[in-house]
């Protein structure tokens, strides 16, 4: 099979810089300047997967054309059938390789190496609905924590039985953002409740966002003009203290009229310095929601939208069947995913989301 030339004059430009970047990191001077390195050694390590695969093609190609000119060329009927079978595995090879190298360009999410706050709300239902959200908030907790991400509670609101009313959570680490951008939306259960006598099965909802973590360079801010920002006293769970002090934050944003509020901490400044990450990540979010809004006006996009009034998933208890509705994906591992497995779905809603991105570029110009 052949690369067409647009695709190869880009690897060959991704590939001499790879090597140009190799030879900086080598620098002694490079390497003595931090930031110079650490900036060198990311843009290396974006590159390396599209280098290697492209070598790997390189090779696989002039295997296949030994094996093709040993099939024109041998005699020995047996030695020809070895050739043909070596041929079609190679074409097979080479076939996956040109699709690996053709998934690694796409063009990147600029938002995928960020942090994620998590914000999850329980819905219809009452307090079946608050049970559910924390059995979700309990299962991202433990998706970051098979992955080595850090996971920070920043507010938490509970239902008397220890469901989740709402709750803001904050997942660090590499590629969070990337993997959980696909799971905003609302998330329905079906199960029998405890309290249910008869054995009915009933429905509730919970909503989940993912938003990118922003940078204060990222999301301008006036503070004296957007802002007004109210102390109080916090309420629920922290006895006599959080009952005395006006240590909670409810910081509001005039120009949108976003609310956020913490109280968790006893610390008014530690409270204001939450409420205002969360601040920024949701402004920063409305911004990518415009963005995204504009793009689908010229073509819907099926994966990963992030409307939040989307319903993206059902779990069914009494089945153990967990059913993503974007990809049509059923799996009978419902405890496993609640237990933090959740990379089989991940994984699935990711390559969808790459097919679709390798179709538009397929498409012809209109």
């Amino acid at each position: 099979m052949e690369i067409d030339r647009r695709l190869l004059d880009r690897l060959e430009a991704v590939e001499r810089e790879f090597d140009e970047l190799a030879a900086r990191m080598a620098d002694p001077e490079i390497a003595a300047d931090q930031q110079a390195y650490r900036e060198a050694a990311r843009r290396y390590a974006e590159l390396e997967p599209v280098v290697e695969t492209l070598r790997e093609l390189r090779q696989a190609a002039a295997e296949l054309d030994e094996a093709r000119q040993l099939a024109a060329s041998e005699r020995d009927e047996e030695m020809r059938q070895l050739a043909r079978d070596e041929q079609a595995r190679l074409e097979t090879r080479l076939a996956k390789l040109d699709r690996r190298l053709r998934t690694l360009l796409l063009p990147r999410d600029p938002l995928d190496d960020k942090n994620v706050v998590l914000e999850i709300r329980a819905g219809t239902g009452g307090e079946e609905a608050a049970l559910f959200a924390a059995d979700l908030l309990r299962m991202y907790q433990r998706y970051a924590e098979s992955r080595g991400w850090g996971f920070e509670l920043i507010s938490l609101s509970e239902s008397e039985k220890g469901g989740v009313k709402e709750a803001i959570a904050q997942v660090s680490g590499r590629g969070a953002y990337s993997r959980l951008k696909y799971e905003s939306g609302v998330h329905r259960v079906q199960r029998v409740p405890e309290t249910e006598s008869q054995g009915r099965i009933h429905t509730s909802a919970a909503t989940v966002a993912i938003l990118p973590e922003a940078e204060e360079v990222e999301v301008e801010i006036d503070e004296d003009k957007d802002l007004r920002i109210d102390s109080f006293s916090a309420s629920g769970p922290g006895g006599q203290h959080v009952n005395r002090t006006a240590s909670a934050v409810r910081i509001t944003h005039l120009p949108t009229g976003i609310v956020v509020q913490c109280q968790d901490e006893k610390s008014w400044h530690k409270n204001r310095a939450k409420a205002m990450r969360v601040l920024r990540a949701r402004l920063l979010d409305r911004l990518e929601q415009e963005r995204h809004a504009a793009e689908a006006s010229t073509r819907r996009a099926q994966v990963g939208t992030g409307d939040r009034s989307q319903r993206i998933r059902t779990y069914n208890f009494p089945q153990n069947r967990v059913s993503d509705h974007r990809i049509n994906l059923t799996l009978h591992a419902l405890d496993r995913i609640l237990a933090g497995e959740l990379d089989p779905l991940l994984d699935a809603l990711i390559a969808a989301k790459q097919a679709e991105q390798l179709a538009a570029q397929n498409e012809p110009a209109t």
